[in-house]
């Protein structure tokens, strides 16, 4: 029987449970899945917690990959089809699942399911990061929170793939050198060293030109502080809880700077555009120029382990649930 991690309650890891389910037949337009691989991503824990309301009781999970095991009517897709998906709806957290085909994409024979399942959020995210959001330039220097993290390891051989030089900030020095491994050329150890001041050492007192930060509540200060004149803090993420409301007053004293809180969905919406940034991925992929290292692997069963791993900073780069 097929089993999922199902909450009732929002609250800390124990109120996930592990239970049988009935999967069933897929209707128009859906498929039903057999996941061999399935992504661990912090923002899992928003919805757990009710940082972002779901309908309780609910699946959990947003992200995973694996082989289309039937289709309903007007599908593309065939049984025995290598897929990954990520984003809505919630039930990525399950051994199969109903998904609507409309969310699903190609997955090629030659990236394995745990790479997709560890990547697909992870890699469209920093895709849209780095070739939709700013038109960044050969040359140019721009400051990455979390740098040792899943989207940072990948951001980092990405942004060099493109010329772009990446200060990243750390919690300590073995993230330090995993930064540092991924092709970040300036590395912050945030606990013993101030970002701001440190940007400003390695940018000759400019600052950089844009920020990515998927901290939030901690770091969004020394985000602001280390911007250049017009530059633009990007905030698409709050590991430390929610940034506080920004006083436009502060944006014109400190250089006239933007502010964006982006959604991955909003750069996948359209098929064609996640078609591409998907493709860029995949090649980029399967051609071994961005490197992809799964550091935890857990069983679904055990999923709240993972959430406490998580939450606790103990994970390193990717975490997925083998199946």
């Amino acid at each position: 029987m097929a089993h999922a991690i199902r909450f009732a309650e929002t609250g800390g890891p124990e109120v996930m449970r592990w239970e049988p389910i009935e999967v069933g037949e897929p209707g128009p337009g859906q498929v039903r899945i057999r996941h061999e691989a399935v992504g661990l991503n912090f923002a899992d824990t928003y919805f757990r917690t009710g940082l972002y309301p779901a309908a309780l009781p609910a699946g959990l999970g947003v992200e995973g990959a694996g082989v289309i095991e039937a289709v309903g009517p007007g599908v593309d897709f065939a049984a025995g089809d290598r897929v990954t998906y990520t984003g809505s709806p919630l039930g990525a957290y399950s051994t199969e699942r109903i998904m609507p085909a409309e969310h699903l994409i190609a997955l090629p024979a030659g990236i394995a399911f745990d790479t997709a399942a560890a990547t697909t959020m992870r890699g469209l995210t920093t895709a849209y990061l780095l070739r939709r959001i700013h038109p960044l330039r050969a040359g140019d220097t721009v400051l990455l929170h979390a740098a040792a993290g899943g989207v940072g390891q990948l951001f980092t051989q990405w942004a060099k793939l493109l010329g772009v030089s990446v200060i990243g900030t750390v919690s300590s020095e073995e993230k330090a050198t995993v930064a540092r491994a991924n092709g970040c050329e300036h590395v912050v150890v945030y606990t013993r060293e101030d970002v701001a001041t440190r940007v400003r050492e390695i940018t000759d007192g400019v600052g950089v030109p844009v920020v990515y930060d998927s901290i939030g509540k901690t770091t969004y200060q020394s985000s602001i502080d280390s911007l250049a004149r017009r530059g633009l803090l990007v905030c698409f993420g709050t590991a430390s809880g929610p940034v506080p409301p920004i006083e436009p007053m502060q944006l014109a004293v400190k250089g006239s700077l933007f502010v964006t809180r982006p959604a991955l969905a909003d750069y996948i919406a359209d098929p064609a555009e996640r078609a591409e940034l998907a493709g860029e991925l995949h090649d980029h992929l399967t051609a071994g120029r961005l490197r992809v290292e799964i550091n935890q692997r857990y069983e679904l069963a055990d999923a709240v382990q993972a959430h406490r791993d998580l939450e606790a900073g103990r994970s390193v780069g990717a975490s997925v649930f083998a199946i």
